[in-house]
This record gives C-alpha cells, structure tokens and sequence, in this order.
C-alpha cells in the first residue's frame, strides 16, 4: 500500500520528501470473506456512481437536497435528547481522554502502513490540490456581535491556502466520495495564541459538509477502526451501532467535484466568538460557473481537480465569501454534536469577510512540496476563537501527535510561514 519511491515524483527540493501519486483504494482486510466483499462492491458502486453524478447532481441539489437536508436532521433531532446546555457551553465525554488516545493510535498505524519513511502524509485531508497566497479582508460596517478577534474591525491579512481531498489514501479524483477540505491560515495576527507553535498565524479549517462524518469523539473512535481495515463502510452499516443518518448527511452534500474554487466549506464544529457566544464560519465560492470535467462517464486524469484549479488562476482570480452564523438555539445548534446541521432559518449566515486569491500559478513540485510541511491546527488561534465541543478539544492534541509522526517519518521540522516563500 506504500508508494514505491522510485516512482514518486521528485519535488525539486534534495531535502524535503517527494510527493507520492495517486493509487488505488487498499482493499478491504477485515478477516471475513463476505465483508470484504461487501465493502469491495460499496467502493465499486461509489464509483460508479461518481462518473454519472455531475448530469443529475445539478437539478438535486436544486429541488431535493434542502428539504432531504431538514429532513434527516429532524430525525437525527428526534432520537437526541435536550442536555439543558446553555449558549457556547460545553460538557467533556468521560472517557475523553482515551478516546483521543484510541484514534491517535488508528491514525499514527495507517500512516505507517500506508507511508513509507520521507514519504508520510496526513492521516486525514490527505491529497494537496494546491496551497495558493490570499488575502483574507475584514468587511467594514459589521454587526456589533460579530464584531470581535479577527472580526473586531475592518482588516486585510495575508494568507496561505490549502485545498485537499479526502483520507487517508491518495487516489485518482474521480475515485474519491467527492469529500474536500480548505484549510486558511493568516498570517500578522496579533495577539496570544492558543498553541505556543506558532506565534503570528490563525487557522481556519472546513470541508465540503455542513455537518461533521461522525458525532462525536466515540463515534470518530471506532470510524478509524474501520479505516484500519479500510472499511469505513461498516462503522455507518453497523447493525448493533449504525450510523446510517450520518451517512445519509454525508451523501447529500458530497458530490463529484469539478474544482476545489467551485464549492462551499463549512467549519462542521463550532468556535467562540467572543465571550460567551459560539458561532461557525463557511466559505462560499463568488463565482457561479463549473469546469467541465473532462471525458465522462469515462476516466478523467487522475489529477483534473488540481488541473481544473491550475487554469482557472493562470487566467483570473477566485473569491469566497466568508460567512459566520451564531448559534441562537443550545439544542438544535448544540455544540457536542457535530453531525446536527445549523439551519439557516434558525440563525442567518452573515457575511463578515472576502477571501480572495489572487490569479497566479501554484502548482509546481516546490509548492506543493511546501504544503506538506505546514501544520493546520484549529488550536492555532486566539482566545476570543476557541474551537468548541469535544472533537474540537480532540484535535488540539491529536493533530500535534499525528504532525510529530508524520515530521519523524520525513525528518522535517515545522515551519511557520510568513507569506514571502518563494518557489522555483
């Protein structure tokens, strides 16, 4: 399942890693006949269905995939119960601690399995489609609630972006369930920071779902057991513990993707927005247009989303408008349950922010190659944006481990950028 270094391309830098190509998703290895074959066939039907999605996909989202979105979320709604938990409060799980432990072990395994020494890679978010420069400006005139952090006044800070696919494998595009990530990170941000690691920047991570893959720390635990045995498939179909309503949110908002520029990002988990109120951000893209993908229902190149983004910059620039929605309602915004969607009519997205990127070409090996030593961390902020809820209080830790894994495995050392790298 590693890659072969013979073949990894080089990245044009004699002391930092290569970059490994796209491969095949591992096959099921869960010890029984019938439920790797199981898994087998529900990786070939996501496939297949992938290269048909984009000629219906447009009139679904239209007309269904609002209504199917309320819908799944009342029945997830149905089945909790209201923890009498105030606005942006929160509640440890009591087995916390080892639950963290339980995934960092799943993670710090498959990266070893998957990744040969020099050539690691994140355990999750793991496919880089590009990092470009940015600029993250602070819209004037806001709200006086949104009006604190970053938000406090009107500002334009320099950033990196990185845009990647799902994890923890790096497969051809068209193979993937359609699963993105942005990751933000601003540089020249005042203040003390979370994380003593990096003294300058704040992060901003989201993904392509408006709720998160799992609820909770409990249920992340045993989705990276299954993916141990690269059988995701059966933590949401477990029959004595399923996830089916979680796959089902998945489903409605994954989708084959025509360009990382092209879609919207949610934060999934919440923050603090100042004292006492808690809130999630989105980035939605201004432009309304979609790149065709190449040669459907055939075989795109395995790398069309990242040649898709290539193009597109080579020619113009690309915005987001960076929205934040507070949580009005402790229940039905709940702040321990990341697979619970924060409706719009329970509290209006508010646009507080442009993310722009500015026309440019990203995509040599030397840049791509700087992606992989950078360290995404939601912790790398200040006080007035502490992440919330307990996957949130997991990645503090988790990600800080997973990185010394991966910088053992490469023999790199961290870096914090300051937005005058130069690549060749």
């Amino acid at each position: 399942m590693a890659p072969d270094p013979d073949t990894a391309p080089a990245n044009g830098s004699d002391d930092s890693p290569r970059l490994n190509p796209s491969r095949p998703i591992p096959p099921p290895q869960t010890g029984s006949p019938l439920l790797d074959l199981f898994g087998r066939v529900s990786i070939g039907l996501t496939q297949l269905e992938r290269r048909f999605d984009p000629f219906f996909r447009p009139a679904f989202d239209a007309l269904l995939r609002g209504p199917l979105t309320d819908l799944v979320t009342c029945w997830i709604n149905l089945a909790r119960r209201d923890e009498g938990l105030a606005l942006a409060e929160e509640r440890r799980l009591i087995d916390e601690d080892e639950l963290v432990d339980s995934i960092i072990t799943s993670f710090t395994a498959q990266m070893r399995d998957l990744w040969k020494p020099g050539y690691a890679e994140r355990g999750g978010n793991t496919k880089t489609f590009g990092i470009v420069r940015a600029e993250f400006e602070v819209h004037d005139n806001l709200p006086p609630e949104f009006r604190h952090g970053i938000y406090a006044k009107p500002h334009t800070y320099q950033a990196w972006v990185r845009f990647s696919g799902p994890g923890p494998y790096i497969t051809p595009d068209i193979d993937d369930v359609g699963f993105m990530s942005i990751s933000v990170k601003l540089m020249g941000v005042p203040g003390e920071k979370l994380m003593p690691d990096e003294k300058h920047t704040l992060d901003l991570t989201g993904v392509c779902t408006p709720t998160f893959v799992t609820a909770d720390l409990r249920s992340n635990a045993n989705l990276q057991l299954e993916s141990l045995r690269n059988s995701q498939i059966l933590h949401f179909l477990n029959l004595r513990d399923n996830h089916v309503l979680d796959l089902l949110m998945q489903a409605l908002w994954t989708r084959t993707q025509t360009s990382p520029l092209e879609l919207a990002y949610f934060s999934c988990v919440p923050y603090l927005l100042g004292p006492g109120q808690a809130m999630q951000f989105s980035f939605w893209p201004k432009g309304e247009g979609r790149t065709p993908i190449p040669r459907l229902p055939l075989r795109p190149p395995d790398d069309y989303l990242r040649q898709a983004m290539a193009r597109t910059l080579a020619e113009k620039e690309a915005a987001f408008d960076v929205r934040l929605q507070l949580q009005r309602d402790p229940h039905r915004m709940p702040i321990e349950n990341a697979a619970v969607y924060w409706s719009h009519r329970l509290s209006p997205r508010v646009s507080v922010a442009t993310l722009r990127i500015p026309s440019q070409t990203f995509d040599s090996p030397s840049q791509l190659a700087f992606a992989r030593q950078l360290s995404f961390n939601p912790w790398h902020t200040i006080a007035e944006h502490r992440p919330l809820g307990n996957q949130s209080r997991a990645r503090r830790r988790m990600y800080a481990e997973l990185l010394g894994v991966r910088q053992r495995m490469n023999r790199t050392n961290p870096i914090e950028p300051t937005g005058v790298e130069v690549f060749l």
